[in-house]
This record gives C-alpha cells, sequence and structure tokens, in this order.
C-alpha cells in the first residue's frame, strides 16, 4: 500500500536521510522512532504527499491518512462533526438535507415541495454512501476521544487547540484509510482515550506509521520498527515488535562494541610491527601495506553507534520581583452560550509552584493564555505586581514567529542578547551552525518545542507559564524539563497530563476547573492528571 525506494530527503543544505527503504502494507502497524530533529515528521509528510524527497520514490496504492502534529485547518466556521465527517465526504450531504429540512417549514407551498422532492434525493444518496451508520460509528470514535455533542456542534474556531487536535484524530480515526500516519496521536488525550487508542490500532486492519513516545502505545501495537539514525542520515527496519526490536538494538550495539575492539586490537598490532618495520629501507612497502590493512580495519568496522545528542535544557535565572507577581481576579470565560468557566481567583506568589487540572475542554489552555496576556477574559482582570517577568510555553507554538527564522526569533524574544550569546544558548537547544537560518515553519514539533523553550531560556522571566511543556519530545530530552522544573526557583504554572512533570514540579496547590476551586496540593490529586 506504501513502498518507499532509496529516499533522500534534505532540509536546505542538511541532509536527514538517504538510501531509505521500506514497504508499508496491509497489517504492517510500524513504530518510526528516533530522536527529535532526525527527520521522522518531515517523512511523514513526504509520505503523505505534502512534500517532496530530494531523491528516490514514494508509491502510493490506497488511501492515506495524515494526522500530523500541527494540523492547519482552512476552515474554522465549520462544525467539529462537519470536520469528522467530512473524512468520508458526508459532510456536504448533511449540510444539504438539513437545509432541506428549514425550507420543509417553509409557508411557500412550492418552496416546501421542491425541499421535500430534494430532501428524498439527498436522503437516498446519504444511504447509499452508509451515511446512518457512518454516523453511528464516528459518533462511537468521538465518545471514546471525550468529544462529547456540545463539542461536536461547536465551531472549530471556538475550540481549545487540545479539543481541535482530538477532533483530527478522530477525523482520521473515521476516514478508514488504507493507512494511516499517525504523529505523536495521544498528545492532548486523557489516559481514559489513550487506553482506547490502543486498543483501535492494535485491531486495525489497514496498515499504520505511528511516531510516539508512549512506550505503552507501541509496545502493544507495533509489529515493526524503523529507526532513524540522525547520525548516520540512514533508516535501519526491524520486523518485530516493540521488545523484540529493544533486545535487538542491545545486542547490536554489544556487537558492535566487540567487533571494533577487535579490530582496533588487530589494526595496533599491524601499526606497532609496521613501525618497527619502516625503518629499514627493504622493508619500507611491506611496512606501508601493513598500514593500509591497519586502516581497511578500521574503516570496515562500523563501531558503537554515536549516542543522539541531548539538549541541555535549564530555565532561567529568574528577576526580581515583589511579593504577588502575577494576580487574576474574578476571571470568567464563555463562547456564544457557553460558558467555559466563571469567578476564577489565582495569586501566583513569587516561587510559587502551582497546576492547573481539569478535564479536556474545562479551560486550562484558556486560563493560561489569560494570564499571558494572549487572550482577554470576559470579567474580571489579570493584575501584573511589581517587577513581573513573564515567560510563556504555549502547547500549539503560537508565540512563535513561523515566517522567521530560528535566530530570528531568539532575537525577538531576547532583543539585548548578543549574536554569540544566542547562537550559543540555541546550539544548547541543538540548532547548530545552518540549522539556526531555518524558518519555524519547517520545524518538527519536537524542535518547535525546544525554540520556544530557548526563547524562555534567553529571558530571565520569574513567572513561567508552561502549558504541555514535556509534549513531542523524546524521552531524554523530556528529562532535561523535568530536571529543569525541579531547579528553576521562580514561580511556576503548569498545564500538563504528564504525571512525571507535576511530581518533578512538586507543586504547593492545585486550581481544578471549570469551578475554580484552590487547594493545597496533595496526593489525592496525583490521580486525576492523567485523567484530566
Amino acid at each position: 500500500m506504501l513502498a518507499v525506494t532509496d529516499l533522500e530527503l534534505r532540509v536546505g543544505a542538511r541532509l536527514l536521510m538517504e538510501g531509505v527503504t521500506f514497504r508499508v502494507a496491509q497489517g504492517d502497524k510500524v513504530g518510526l522512532v528516533g530522536r527529535n530533529g532526525a527527520g521522522k515528521t518531515t517523512l511523514t509528510k513526504v509520505l503523505a504527499g505534502g512534500g517532496q524527497p530530494t531523491g528516490g520514490t514514494v508509491t502510493r496504492r490506497g488511501s492515506i491518512g495524515y494526522l500530523p502534529q500541527d494540523p492547519k485547518i482552512e476552515d474554522m466556521e465549520q462544525t467539529a462533526r462537519e470536520r469528522i465527517l467530512s473524512a468520508r465526504d458526508l459532510d456536504q450531504t448533511i449540510r444539504r438535507m438539513r437545509q432541506a429540512e428549514d425550507d420543509m417549514a417553509n409557508a411557500d407551498d412550492a418552496i416546501r415541495e421542491r425541499a421535500m422532492s430534494r430532501y428524498a434525493r439527498l436522503e437516498a444518496e446519504f444511504t447509499s454512501q452508509g451515511g446512518y451508520a457512518a454516523e453511528s460509528e464516528a459518533a462511537t470514535i468521538c465518545a471514546n476521544l471525550a468529544l462529547p455533542d456540545r463539542i461536536l456542534e461547536q465551531p472549530l474556531k471556538t475550540l481549545s487547540g487540545g479539543q481541535r487536535r482530538r477532533v483530527e484524530l478522530a477525523r482520521i480515526l473515521f476516514s478508514d484509510a488504507d493507512v494511516l500516519l499517525l504523529d505523536e496521536p495521544t498528545n492532548h488525550l486523557d489516559h481514559d482515550s489513550i487506553v482506547w487508542l490502543r486498543d483501535f490500532l492494535k485491531s486495525y486492519p489497514g496498515g499504520f506509521i505511528v511516531i510516539s513516545h508512549d512506550v505503552d502505545l507501541m509496545e502493544m501495537t507495533v509489529n515493526k520498527v524503523l529507526y532513524l539514525d540522525a547520525n548516520r542520515q540512514v533508516m535501519d527496519v526491524y520486523n518485530m515488535g516493540w521488545k523484540n526490536y529493544q533486545l535487538q538494538r542491545e545486542q547490536d550495539q554489544a556487537r558492535r562494541r566487540r567487533e571494533y575492539a577487535n579490530a582496533e586490537k588487530k589494526a595496533g598490532a599491524l601499526m606497532d610491527q609496521a613501525n618497527k618495520m619502516r625503518a629499514k629501507a627493504t622493508k619500507a612497502v611491506a611496512a606501508q601495506n601493513m598500514i593500509k590493512r591497519a586502516e581497511r580495519l578500521m574503516k570496515d568496522v562500523e563501531g558503537e553507534r554515536a549516542a543522539d545528542k541531548v539538549a541541555a535544557i535549564r530555565f532561567p535565572e529568574p528577576a526580581p520581583c515583589g511579593k504577588t507577581p502575577l494576580m487574576g481576579e474574578d476571571l470568567s470565560k464563555s463562547y456564544g452560550s457557553l460558558e467555559i468557566f466563571a469567578g476564577v481567583d489565582l495569586a501566583i506568589d513569587r516561587g510559587s509552584r502551582v497546576v492547573i487540572l481539569g478535564f479536556n475542554g474545562a479551560g486550562k489552555t484558556t486560563l493560561l493564555r489569560m494570564l499571558a496576556g494572549v487572550e482577554q477574559p470576559d470579567t474580571g482582570q489579570i493584575v501584573a505586581g511589581h517587577g513581573l517577568k513573564l515567560g510563556y510555553y504555549a502547547q500549539e507554538h503560537e508565540t512563535l514567529d513561523t515566517e522567521r527564522s530560528v535566530l530570528e526569533n531568539m532575537r525577538t524574544a531576547a532583543p539585548d542578547l548578543k549574536d554569540t550569546e544566542a547562537r550559543n544558548i540555541l546550539g544548547s537547544f541543538l540548532f547548530q551552525g545552518d540549522d539556526v537560518d531555518k524558518p519555524a515553519g519547517v520545524l518538527s514539533g519536537g524542535e518547535k518545542t525546544r525554540l520556544a523553550l530557548a526563547t524562555l531560556v534567553a529571558s530571565s522571566a520569574n513567572v513561567l507559564l508552561l502549558d504541555e511543556p514535556t509534549n513531542n519530545l523524546d524521552p531524554a530530552s523530556r528529562q532535561e524539563i523535568l530536571n529543569a522544573l525541579r531547579t528553576y526557583q521562580g514561580a511556576v504554572v503548569l498545564v500538563t497530563h504528564d504525571e512525571g512533570a507535576v511530581e518533578a514540579l512538586d507543586p504547593e496547590r492545585v486550581v481544578l476547573l471549570p469551578d475554580g476551586v484552590e487547594d493545597l496540593w496533595n496526593a489525592e490529586y496525583q490521580d486525576l492528571i492523567s485523567l484530566a
């Protein structure tokens, strides 16, 4: 259904991968792994037809369902339900049926009769498309992804980033495509939805490629692994499940270590012998041959793979500030007749650590956007205390200017930073050489996360607003974030589904949305994190 032959991908002058060949047939459940920036997102985009390879071919047979990390939706006025049903081209038929229903109530007999005739034709068309069964199937998927009817009837523009992401996932799963390409599908899902998604993918009759840092998802669903080695710009194909892949990788590393040590020992002996012989003119040619043989030995052995580089993440030294640098008073937010939350009061003291919990759609991201000054409350106000310096990490990376380069984004965030200092900070976040000149819009989700975090490091923020900061990160980079949270001396307001992030923050207080209840943190709230 999907065949890749001798593929080469570049971003500008930078080589991401070359000589990549693999196939995805029906029933192939493929895990695509590799460190952030290795090219996983770029590869899936090309496989979906959203980009062209530098070399090689991609052959598609059958339909492709593609879930990118940052879905771009042109029509934000359509409802969530219409967006999902559009995966099977049912949305327009339903829209015309609803219009015909309205016209059937018209007082004009001629309009009413034409509407009745039109409705009959549309309903026959809808039935032939399997419409009623499809609606039921879509409803089941939505229910399991925590998308109730009240959300499905709302225009996309009124939904949070997490809700829109779940709508896109529901749309792709409903599409019944021959091959699914899923880039971090568990982002913004609660625990129950993740468990359901694992079972759904496990029994999916088609093929899929999934990028995920959810180890349980990979372990339960994957029967083939593609590993992108960023150091060698190649892909290794493992026709096995996740546990066997991990074991095979360890065995490969051990074998390479042995082979390299043996070759190094033989090459050393040859070099020693050559050094003894080349002092004699009669044996100079033989000595040179030994040296060449030693060099061939070392060239032909692959050796242990270089460890993937990890961004060195450290949050900034906070600037001095007053006792309470940030407050929210009587905050409320509604979209049309839908009230998100009301009467929320929040005081962020110097060095305090607060976690915000609530079900998906309870307004966690909206509250953080209000505190950051990005969105205005319907009632109440945000009060900036003495010396406040905010650092805001947005889960949808909207703080980044996608039209500007990596370096230009850094200069915008810290205009007083010297060019060398900006490049040094970016280098610690693995943006080196020509990488700093890339437009932020071409970065993968993990790279955007690293850039957004780098702009925080360049600041002297004394209050950090962090919205799902560990999303899209490989395990090593995630661990760096957790370490940074443990050591940061300023105040933190955190929204996350990551239990490890809350544990690293060690919060003093919790705010529960949509009710706005504030409480001292205790272990009983730990169980709500993955469910939120």
